[in-house]
């Protein structure tokens, strides 16, 4: 590696690469921003001669294997072969990419455009500062997954609340990069309407493409990709080509034999496949039989004259390989047609072992179809894969068709699928889990595709449609995941499978932020239902999901229909335990204008008959309900131990999509409220939990919210600098939309700059809490605002901040921040003499009992209020038990003397300024 300039980071990038993780995935292991993993990510695609991400993730996990098991690490050429000759074309294609905004090599099948298209990546990717990326389409077969081809080849994963074509379009809005589409003409009707609106919001992006056809697209600039150039006979590049590929199959080419080597190219009109094809015969044949069969082969197959379609030279030159295979190896290269991805032998003998290509002779058949250019090696760490080129695949379809095999081998096809499928899904993920979902998903997709049109394999398609959806969702590709749990409900058999899809489409929906979609798919699991008491739990979840996540709603429900929804579905519990439960957690939404006693009753009834159901998902929802109750009252205390008996509910159970929704939810809560009492050390250990999930690695802003804060009024300034990159990177990435709930987070990061010093910082930070939350942010704000001012000996600033009563507050605003805010008023009216100082401080002692970070703040006050130093010393001893290193050191300070010094020294190496 060091001989190829790969850094240490561009080292630990290129690992994770290996592992198959998203750029916001490794940036969030790394500690780094998703556009620093984009810059890596370049760079080792250059260094490494990488045509793509999944050769990039090939040589990590080739390099990982030579760097810890002491093989030497191997060659790593560039491209596998040399690019030969179209210089003008060359230059022209490359002037064109960097003049327009989208530009399309269009030509024949065989004509050499993905070759071009990737020289003219390399030569012009210095023009594009963040990066080149090429997407192959070939085993893309459903037009709507284009997008997800091109997310899954720059390293973009789903964003929470977003489709991947949106996650996509926000992660390349701002990039000066150049996107590479290869074979776009299967799925053009896909291709078409993303790239129009993907270049309309991403103005500094470029694409090429290459298309048997144009595609019509505003931005489109057609370059037409003819032939090699048969000019100059035997210094032609399409001599060339051939002359290469010769000497490189072991028969080089004499100069005085060229004239016959050009006579070939003419034959062959200028095709690089066919060359190539021709080339690879040359062992078999020589230049002489090469030449005296080829003629007649052409005539015989084009009838007569050389077809003015270019094309027939390929179909010609496809007809004669096949015509001298051997009938087994002709069925075999038949067969692998389906394969849209680059296969395994074992999956060749399965799909394709049988006769007249039995299995035992598939190993055998692959390797002369590979040496007669026919296949392509693909190194890869589960072994050697290989590949159809897309042109011989299409020709291998055609010739399966013909033979009256195709039902047969796709079945086959199916059914291979589905055992990977069950297999994968089965199977405990781990550090090859990603790639080997990765090499067959495409095929896996091709084949519900297929089957998912065929009444007699419609269970197969469901099975499949389930299994995919369960693997999509454990790769994080949760819009996909729903999307398959949909289908599956469209191809069940039985409404129980109806409605055990689309409650898992449901809960899939929930962990994207997709409110609308939730209560969508409840209701449809309610109309699916057989019996009243599915139907009441359904339409009783429906109910719920408006109140739990209203937040995550574009269109939320007309007023009262929840409602209607709730008196319908408690006419039809009747005594169905989960539907009673379901109802009663409805019921603590949509009647919220009750009383706290009577909004109390109905909580702890939820909980009572979710208890009863033994399912730990119904009681965390009711738990849920529970806790908003107990913060609506501003019992703090209580509140904090709901949210952390939710967590350990919820830690041991399987991940499933219902159990991470719940969990996301949970964790949040739990680390908020950790806050809220003064337990720095729980509300970093659920931050960081929360931070770790795999499923909001894409939603890097909320995955680190929770943590920011705890780690800010900690005093952990380095890890609060650091994770708030990856914050404000990923609100940067979503559109910088606003967000109150992430405000908190941005108010914790600027009041360390404020803290700091750092006074540019801080005003940046603020105005980003002012977009994210223009009209909340009283509680918090207030807390943070007095902090730096206290820090900084302004009194007299902080106070009037913290003038309001706490129960002339919004309990949502004060909830979590009440005792921090009673706390810092007592201290601000003992630094400026008010003369209600020292009521404010018993008062606030009533309120606090029990939060030690809060006690510890009201006991400096008092020591303040007295002139006490030992009892200064004693609440820095108190911060310090309770993970409060910043206000231990400030405290130090305050206490004059020599202890000034080590609060000053304490306070530096926290990374702060001195007061």
């Amino acid at each position: 590696m060091e001989a190829q300039g790969i850094s240490r980071r561009e080292a630990e990038v290129l690992t994770l690469v290996g592992e198959h993780l998203s750029n916001a995935e490794i940036g969030a292991q790394l500690y780094i921003s998703v556009r620093t993993v984009e810059t890596h990510v370049s760079s080792l695609l250059r260094k490494l001669g990488a045509a793509d991400r999944r050769g990039l993730a090939q040589l990590a996990a080739e390099w990982s294997r030579a760097a810890h098991g002491g093989v030497p690490a191997p060659s790593l050429p560039s491209p596998v072969t040399t690019f030969i000759g179209r210089t003008r074309e060359l230059a022209a294609l490359t002037a064109a990419v960097r003049e327009h905004r989208q530009v399309s090599a269009v030509g024949p099948g065989g004509v050499g455009k993905t070759r071009l298209a990737l020289a003219v990546a390399e030569a012009a990717a210095g023009d594009f500062g963040d990066g080149v990326w090429f997407v192959d389409l070939v085993p893309v077969t459903d037009p709507g997954m284009v997008g997800a081809a091109v997310a899954a080849a720059v390293g973009i994963g789903e964003q929470q609340g977003r489709g991947m074509d949106d996650s996509v379009v926000a992660a390349l809005a701002d990039r000066r990069a150049l996107l590479v589409l290869d074979n776009c003409e299967h799925v053009r009707d896909g291709v078409a309407p993303f790239l129009e609106r993907l270049l309309a919001a991403c103005p500094r992006l470029t694409v090429l493409a290459t298309s048997r056809a144009r595609l019509t697209v505003p931005f489109e600039r057609v370059h037409p990709v003819g032939p090699l150039s048969l000019d100059g006979e035997g210094d032609s590049d399409a001599v060339a080509l051939l002359l290469e590929r010769a000497s490189a199959v072991g028969w080089p080419v004499a100069p005085e034999q060229r004239v016959r080597a050009a006579a070939i190219c003419r034959g062959l009109d200028g095709v690089a496949l066919a060359i190539e094809l021709a080339a690879a015969r040359l062992p078999a044949l020589g230049l002489d039989g090469l030449a005296e069969v080829l003629p007649d082969q052409l005539r015989l197959l084009t009838g007569g004259a050389r077809a003015e379609d270019r094309h027939r030279s390929v179909r010609a030159m496809l007809d004669w390989s096949h015509a001298l295979l051997e009938p087994g190896d002709r069925a075999l290269l038949r067969r692998i047609a389906v394969f849209v991805s680059p296969f395994t032998v074992d999956a060749a003998r399965r799909v394709a072992g049988f006769a007249p290509s039995e299995t035992a002779m598939v190993v055998d058949a692959l390797a002369r179809l590979t040496e007669q250019s026919l296949l392509t090696l693909v190194p890869s760490p589960g072994g050697t894969r290989y590949r159809t080129l897309e042109t011989i695949r299409q020709y291998g379809s055609e010739r399966l068709a013909e033979s009256g095999e195709l039902d047969d081998v796709r079945a086959r096809h199916l059914a291979w699928s589905l055992t990977v499928a069950t297999g994968l899904a089965g199977a405990r993920p781990s550090g090859t889990w990603r790639g080997d979902f990765d090499a067959a998903a495409d095929d896996m997709r091709a084949a519900l595709g297929w089957a998912a049109e065929r009444p007699g394999h419609r269970g197969e398609a469901h099975d499949l449609a389930i299994a995919l959806a369960q693997l999509t969702f454990t790769r994080n590709l949760a819009g996909e995941s729903q999307q398959r749990y949909e289908q599956a409900a469209s191809l069940a058999g039985d409404p129980a499978a109806t409605r055990v899809a689309l409650r898992q489409a449901a809960a899939v929906a929930g962990c994207r932020q997709d409110g609308d979609g939730m209560y969508r798919l409840y209701r449809a699991a309610a109309e699916a239902a057989t019996n009243p008491g599915d139907t009441a739990r359904d339409l009783a979840t429906a109910a719920a999901v408006t109140y739990r996540f209203s937040g995550a709603f574009t269109q939320p429900p007309a007023s009262g229909e929840a409602a209607r929804l709730l008196d319908e579905a408690r006419g039809l519990a009747g005594d169905d335990p989960a539907a009673q439960a379901a109802v009663a957690l409805a019921a603590c939404g949509v009647l919220n204008e009750a009383v706290v006693p009577q909004a109390t009753a109905l909580a702890e009834e939820a909980v009572e008959l979710a208890t009863r159901t033994g399912d730990p998902l119904a009681l965390s929802a009711a738990l849920d309900a529970l806790t908003a109750v107990q913060a609506w009252a501003g019992d703090t205390f209580a509140t904090a131990a709901t949210t952390r008996k939710r967590v350990e509910l919820l830690a041991s159970l399987p991940v499933t999509p219902a159990s991470a929704h719940e969990r996301v939810n949970a964790l949040s809560e739990a680390a908020e409220t950790s806050v809220g009492v003064g337990d720095l050390h729980a509300a970093r250990r659920w931050g960081e939990q929360l931070r770790d999930l795999p499923l909001l690695a894409e939603r890097g802003d909320f995955a680190t919210s929770r943590l920011l804060v705890a780690d800010a009024l900690s005093g952990n300034v380095a890890d609060v600098l650091t994770g708030s990159g990856r914050f404000r990177d990923a609100w940067e990435r979503t559109g910088s939309l606003p967000a109150p709930d992430l405000a908190t987070a941005a108010a914790a990061v600027a009041m360390v700059h404020g803290l700091r010093g750092d006074d540019g910082a801080r005003a940046e930070w603020l105005s980003i809490v002012a977009a994210m939350a223009p009209e909340q942010g009283a509680g918090f704000s207030a807390v943070f605002d007095a902090i730096v001012r206290l820090h900084h000996g302004h009194a007299d600033l902080a106070l009037p901040g913290l003038r309001a009563e706490p129960g002339e507050m919004g309990e949502w605003a004060i909830w979590v921040w009440q005792h921090w805010y009673v706390a810092l008023r007592a201290e601000a009216s003992v630094l400026t003499g008010h003369p209600e100082a020292s009521d404010r401080i018993g008062a606030a002692r009533a309120i606090v009992a029990g939060n030690p970070v809060a006690e510890a703040l009201l006991d400096r006050a008092r020591a303040l209020l007295d002139g006490d130093r030992d009892g200064l010393l004693a609440a820095a001893a108190s911060f310090e038990a309770a993970g409060c290193g910043y206000q231990r050191a400030r405290t130090l300070v305050l206490a004059g003397g020599e202890h000034a010094a080590a609060g000053a020294d304490a306070l530096a190496e926290l990374g702060l300024a001195r007061p």
